[in-house]
């Protein structure tokens, strides 16, 4: 199975697309290596802006150009994005409805053997209490190709988020229906149902057909975008299958769990379990270490779907 980094499909989106259009201007915090766009800096040298590991800088000179008519896309790491440019991002991009696209790379434990320091696990908690930010994490290279297109089309704020690694795909082709804000069900079933964002989709996929050896049949879907939250989606998740596992890279307070919780609390209760990182400091090492030291697996979320199924009928 191929297996491509989606911040590599990134750079190829925007390289196509800038090719005729002169105001999509890139963005880095010395980061165009780690963000595999030193193509698109080499082939479009006056459409690249570097500024150095000046994070608060970078969104704010983004939004700048974006008020007098280019098309700027930010890529720096999304611990450092998010966390040292918090207040630009929510007055000069998301409160000025500035044409502003962030790019948080390496999300997650992506540097995984750096520590704490380098892991990125309150992103989606910042970033969705922003009022006008909407949030991407696509799941493999398509979904990111057919997001980066979407997005090159539009004027609004958006913050997307995607790991370091090469990911497997989880689509065959381009051949499926995407849309910002719609989620997609990968695979039927109502004893349960995974519902993940991000790298965790092909995890819940394979939980999913390891339980499906055992006769127990797991819907799988796929939220790409939190916000805009397909609220539908899960909301009829929950009243066909009444038991529901999450799955988020990223700390369980106040991540993509807590969202889809608030969402079946008010319309549809049922069982759920979030299966995320905890609390603490982790371990250190690469992220499919990390991985598997909290459980966070295929293997980890098909034991805990028949320990919330029993905990369903009991």
């Amino acid at each position: 199975m191929n297996k491509i980094a989606n911040r590599t499909v990134i750079c190829d989106v925007l390289m196509k697309k800038a090719e005729h259009d002169q105001d999509i201007v890139v963005l880095t915090s010395d980061s165009r290596g780690s963000a595999s766009l030193a193509p698109f800096a080499n082939a479009y040298p006056k459409q690249i802006v570097e500024v150095g590991i000046a994070e608060q800088n970078l969104v704010g000179i983004a939004s700048g150009l974006a008020a007098v008519g280019k098309k700027p896309y930010v890529a720096s790491p999304a611990c450092f994005l998010t966390m040292r440019s918090i207040e630009q991002v929510k007055v000069d991009v998301a409160y000025s409805h500035t044409n502003v696209k962030l790019i948080g790379i390496s999300a997650g434990v992506s540097y995984g053997a750096l520590g704490m320091s380098h892991h990125s696990l309150q992103d989606i908690a910042v970033m969705s209490a922003i009022p006008n930010m909407r949030i991407v994490v696509p799941a493999d290279r398509f979904e990111t190709e057919k997001m980066m297109n979407l997005l090159v089309e539009d004027d609004e704020p958006c913050y997307i988020r995607v790991g370091r690694n090469p990911v497997e795909d989880i689509h065959e082709n381009l051949d499926f229906d995407f849309e910002i804000g719609k989620g997609i069900t990968l695979k039927e079933g109502n004893d349960g149902a995974f519902i993940a964002t991000g790298e965790m989709v092909k995890k819940a996929l394979d939980a999913a057909y390891l339980l499906e050896e055992e006769e127990i049949h797991v819907r799988v879907l796929n939220i790409h975008t939190i916000k805009p939250l397909d609220e539908e989606i899960i909301i009829k998740a929950a009243l066909e299958t009444k038991a529901i596992i999450t799955m988020e890279e990223h700390s369980g307070v106040n991540g993509f769990g807590t969202m889809v919780s608030k969402v079946v609390a008010e319309h549809a209760p049922c069982f759920v379990k979030v299966m995320a990182l905890p609390d603490s400091s982790l371990i250190t090492g690469n992220s499919q270490q990390v991985f598997d030291y909290y459980g966070l697996n295929a293997v980890g979320a098909a034991e805990q779907m028949k320990k919330l199924l029993v905990k369903k009928h009991a």
